[in-house]
C-alpha cells in the first residue's frame, strides 16, 4: 500500500477513535456507560445523527452548533479528534506498522483521555490505568521496543521493573507530600513503566515536573494563584510520556553526549 494512502487511512481511523475518546472523556468521570446510549447533545439530549457525527467535518459543517437546539458545541470535540489522529500518524511514522503500533495507538489515546478528565475533575480513572498496566506487562514482554534502545524489546523483566518503579516512586512522593500526589498519578506511572520501562519513568517524571513547575510559576505570576493551589499533574505527566515515547533515545543520547 502506498505510504501516503496508509497515512490517510491511519489519520481517518485516529479521528474516528478520537470521536469515541470524547465520549469517554464526558461519560467515564460521570459514571455513565460509554456504549449506550449513542451520542447525544449534552444540552438538549437529542441523539446525534450519523451524518452529524463525522469527526472534525461535522463540527465545521454545523458551525460548532447543535442542529437541534443550536447550542454551541465545545471546540474540544474536534480538537481531541484531530490531536488523536495526528498522534496516530506520528506513531506510524516513528514505529512503522505492526501489532506494537496498535498498543501505542491505545497508549496515546489513553493519555489524551487522562489529560482532559484530570483537567476537568482532578481524577485519573482506574478504568484506564489498571487495564493499561496489564496490557503493558503483556505487550512489553513480546511486542514493545525500549524507547532508549531502538529495535530492542523491553522484555518481561524490564516491564515488571518499570511498573514497580512507576508505582513505587510516586507512592513515595505521595507519602512525602502528605497527599499532594493522588492515587491516580501513582497508577498512571505504573502504566507508563509497564509500557516503556523504568528509564522512561524517570524521564517522564522529570519532564512532567518541569512542565508542571513552569505552568505553576506562570499561574503565580500572571494569575495570582497561591503556591498551594491545586494543579492536576496528569496532563504534565502525559506530555512527558509522549515526549519520552517519541524521543526518549535522542534525549538520552543528547544528555550523555553520545553522537
Amino acid at each position: 500500500m502506498h505510504s501516503l494512502t496508509l497515512y490517510v487511512i491511519v489519520f481517518i481511523f485516529g479521528s474516528i477513535v478520537g470521536s469515541f475518546l470524547n465520549v469517554c472523556i464526558y461519560r467515564i468521570p460521570r459514571d455513565k456507560s460509554i456504549i449506550l446510549p449513542s451520542s447525544y447533545c449534552p444540552s438538549c439530549n437529542t441523539p446525534v445523527k450519523i451524518w452529524d457525527n463525522i469527526p472534525i467535518i461535522s463540527y465545521i459543517m454545523l458551525a460548532g452548533r447543535c442542529r437541534a437546539c443550536k447550542e454551541n458545541i465545545s471546540l474540544r470535540y474536534p480538537v481531541v479528534e484531530a490531536v488523536n489522529a495526528l498522534f496516530y500518524a506520528a506513531v506510524l511514522w516513528r514505529f512503522g506498522m505492526g501489532w506494537h503500533t496498535l498498543v501505542y495507538f491505545a497508549f496515546v489515546s489513553s493519555l489524551i483521555v487522562i489529560t482532559f478528565i484530570d483537567l476537568d475533575f482532578q481524577i485519573i480513572p482506574d478504568s484506564i490505568t489498571l487495564p493499561g498496566i496489564l496490557i503493558g506487562l503483556i505487550a512489553g514482554s513480546f511486542l514493545l521496543q525500549d524507547p532508549f534502545l531502538r529495535w530492542s524489546l523491553l522484555g518481561f523483566k524490564t516491564t515488571i521493573i518499570g511498573a514497580i518503579t512507576g508505582f513505587g516512586l510516586f507512592y513515595l512522593i505521595a507519602v512525602l507530600s502528605r497527599g499532594g500526589m493522588g492515587g491516580g498519578d501513582i497508577k498512571m506511572m505504573a502504566m507508563v513503566g509497564a509500557l516503556m520501562g523504568w528509564k522512561s519513568v524517570l524521564l517522564t517524571t522529570f519532564l512532567g515536573s518541569l512542565f508542571g513547575s513552569v505552568w505553576g510559576i506562570f499561574l503565580m505570576v500572571f494569575k495570582g494563584s497561591g503556591r498551594k493551589s491545586k494543579i492536576p499533574f496528569g496532563p504534565f505527566l502525559a506530555a512527558g510520556a509522549i515526549i519520552t515515547l517519541f524521543a526518549g533515545q535522542e534525549i538520552f543520547y543528547w544528555y550523555m553526549g553520545i553522537r
